[in-house]
């Protein structure tokens, strides 16, 4: 099992363009982030607007951000759209009519920053997604369905993997659970334990619907619960996802001072644990330029 060191971040100057996803064609003034610690994951049709956004990585939505009868109108502007900006590509699931069309026209573009594949439910969907994608090209598993819950340990386990998503949506229509918190925290537990256990980067929450207080508080749940991402839908979200999902500005004090601090050489190791929690809450900031 392959083991990713995560919440690393690499020198800016040596991120792959793919790494700093965002509007290439109107960029950011903020501080761009690599993929492994995006927090705002927008899904955008790829017949609508794509370039004025301030999320954190961009995904073009190929699956529900398209009606049947225009999946290939979708794919020629999402080819148009990769020739000139970085972004990712959520593909419709396998064994579809549309996953090979999706596949074989991401596999050809020049700005593919990775695929999120839907409806993800085994290994072998990501071995055969794999398969016809360019060699390392990384895959955001979407888990929608008990299937793909149980079977997320196998999936984040895969080498091609990069890191799992949770559809909410699909999963609570597949399984009958209620849009609550408390009772979906078991289902977001799990996926977290399967991304630290296969030592990949925690995992995306789903997207929330409501006012800006509703999405912060959601964001802040899914921090709580180890996630480090969350879909969106909609422009104004994205900043509150961010800050959701961001360091405070208490925590980065409190992270700061006890790396500050010198363990007295006689101590035990007991103190390890909030040492490396402390690190993972400075590395974030400074990911984020906080």
């Amino acid at each position: 099992m392959r083991r990713r060191r995560v919440g690393a971040r690499p020198p800016l100057s040596t991120m792959r363009q793919d790494d700093m996803i965002g509007t290439a064609s109107h960029p950011s003034p903020r501080l761009r982030v690599p993929a492994d610690l995006a927090r705002s994951w927008m899904l955008r049709s790829p017949l609508g607007v794509l370039d004025i956004t301030a999320c954190d990585a961009l995904v073009i939505d190929l699956e529900d951000g398209l009606p049947a009868a225009r999946k290939d109108a979708g794919r020629d502007a999402a080819a148009t759209f990769l020739d000139r900006s970085p972004a990712w590509v959520r593909i419709n699931a396998h064994g579809t009519e549309h996953w090979e069309a999706d596949l074989a026209m991401a596999a050809a573009a020049t700005g593919l920053a990775g695929v999120m594949l839907a409806v993800t439910e085994s290994a072998t969907q990501i071995d055969a997604t794999a398969a016809l994608l360019p060699v390392g090209t990384r895959i955001v598993a979407l888990i929608e369905s008990a299937v793909g819950l149980e079977r997320c340990s196998s999936i984040a386990a895969h080498p091609s993997t990069f890191r799992l998503a949770f559809g909410t949506g699909d999963f609570r229509r597949d399984t009958g659970m209620a849009d609550d918190q408390l009772v979906l925290s078991w289902p977001r537990a799990r996926l977290v334990v399967a991304s630290a256990a296969a030592g990949i980067p925690a995992p995306i929450d789903g997207p929330t619907a409501g006012d800006p207080a509703a999405v912060l508080a959601a964001a802040r749940h899914a921090s709580d619960m180890g996630m480090t991402g969350k879909l969106l839908l909609r422009d104004e979200h994205a900043a509150v996802i961010d800050e959701g999902l961001s360091p405070s500005p208490q925590a980065i004090r409190e992270a700061l001072d006890l790396l500050a601090q010198t363990p007295d050489e006689s101590a035990d190791g007991s103190y390890a644990p909030a040492i490396a929690r402390a690190q993972r809450v400075v590395d974030r900031a400074a990911a984020f330029g906080l």
